[in-house]
Order: structure tokens, then C-alpha cells, then sequence
């Protein structure tokens, strides 16, 4: 299982940091889903080595206008293996475009309906379940942000929409072990099935990804098996 952080300079802890933790909580891996304009400065090679957990380099797209958006997956798509937009107002444009691995915080400042709950599904783009405001807010923030959730659920359940899940955390203190999301989905009336595939599907969009990036995928289904020598 992975789940996805902001590190710093877009969070509160480095990259290092994070996936120390991480590893500790029991995570297989991070991505980090830094916003554009606050992009981390690491390796992710080393820092996989380092701590025995994998660490996804991927971007959390932030724009104002569905153009400017656009314009950053393509310069980013190629150089980061996983691309997520931060919705709201963009959420319908997200859902739209194939080359969008996650729209993320669909329900904060927007809403999905199940227009764009089936455009999601047949484009194959993920949408988040986003428990960060449950975790960091009380009284009727917090309702809302659960009711959000559960419209979210029935809208992906009715369209077999695929989708993560994710405690959005921007520091190692706030990071959650798989366990407690999963006690908190069940809590606000999630299936520990439904939780455990959100956190999963980060790890299987970055596998995806890099065999896509690596030229050894001619098209969706074939690929090109490395030669093998019968010595």
C-alpha cells in the first residue's frame, strides 16, 4: 500500500523524512504529490535504498484555468511518473483528459456528479477519496467533508470509476499507518476492501507508468519481453 505526501518545501518534511516514516507505518511506498510551484529537490533512487521503500516522483497540477493546466501535463507527463490534478474547478476538465493519472480534493472546492464520475471511467482517470480534511477538521467542516466522501463512493461504485485514497499528509508527524485509515473508513462507513484498493492503486498506476516511460509498452496490453539467454 502507498499514500501519497507533500514534502518540502510544499510540506512541513523532507522526502527522506517522509519515507522513513512511511516505512516505519508499514507503506510499501510514497508519491510525492508536490504542487508545481513548490517542487522538492531529491533523489528518489537513494532514498529508496535508504529506507527499503519504494518513492514515486509524481506532481499535484495546480492551475487557475483548464488552458494553463493543459499546458503543464504536457511538459510534466513525461517527467513524472504519476500526474495528478488538484480539482475543484477543474474537475470536470481532469476527468477529460487520458494522460491524467489522479484528479485529487474532487469534493473540497467542487463537486462530481455522475456526468463526470462515467467520464473518469472511460478516460481510466482515478478519483481521490481524500480523508485529510476528516482527519484535520471538527463540527460541521468535518460532516461536510464526510458527506462529501460518501456521494463520492456511491457515484464510483455506480460507474466502477477507478480511484485512490489518501490521508494527504505534509508531514511525517500527521502521517497515518494503513491500519488507522482503515479503521477511519469503516468508521465513516467505508469497506476495508474499498480502502485497501485506494491505497494500492498509487503503487499499480506508478508500476504502469514506468513500464510505459521504460518503451517497453507498445500499446495498452503489449509490451516487449526482455531477451533471455538459454545459456
Amino acid at each position: 500500500m502507498y499514500e501519497a505526501v507533500h514534502a518540502y518545501p510544499d510540506g512541513r518534511a523532507t522526502v527522506a523524512r517522509l519515507a522513513k516514516r512511511a516505512a516505519t507505518c508499514g507503506y510499501e511506498g510514497i508519491v510525492v504529490r508536490n504542487h508545481g510551484d513548490a517542487q522538492a529537490s531529491y533523489d528518489a533512487d537513494r532514498v529508496a535504498e535508504a529506507y527499503g521503500i519504494d518513492v514515486v516522483v509524481g506532481i499535484e497540477i495546480r492551475a487557475d484555468a483548464p488552458g494553463r493546466a493543459s499546458g503543464l501535463i504536457g511538459n510534466y507527463r513525461s517527467k513524472r511518473t504519476v500526474v495528478c490534478v488538484h480539482g475543484g474547478e477543474l474537475n470536470r476538465f481532469a476527468v477529460e483528459q487520458p494522460q491524467v493519472d489522479v484528479l485529487t480534493h474532487p469534493m473540497d472546492d467542487g463537486d462530481v456528479n455522475h456526468v463526470l464520475a462515467k467520464t473518469a471511467a472511460e478516460n481510466g482517470v482515478h478519483v481521490e477519496f481524500n480523508f485529510g480534511r476528516v482527519l484535520g477538521s471538527d463540527g460541521g467542516q468535518r460532516v461536510q467533508a464526510i458527506q462529501g466522501l460518501r456521494k463520492l463512493r456511491e457515484l464510483v461504485e455506480q460507474y466502477d470509476t477507478p480511484y485512490v485514497v489518501s490521508a494527504d499528509v505534509d508531514s511525517h508527524l500527521a502521517l497515518r499507518a494503513p491500519r488507522e485509515l482503515l479503521a477511519l473508513g469503516e468508521t465513516i462507513g467505508f469497506d476495508r476492501e474499498t480502502i485497501e484498493t485506494g491505497l494500492r492503486a498509487w503503487g499499480e498506476i506508478a508500476t504502469r507508468n514506468r513500464q510505459r516511460q521504460s518503451g517497453s509498452v507498445l500499446e495498452p496490453g503489449v509490451w516487449i519481453e526482455p531477451s533471455r539467454s538459454d545459456g
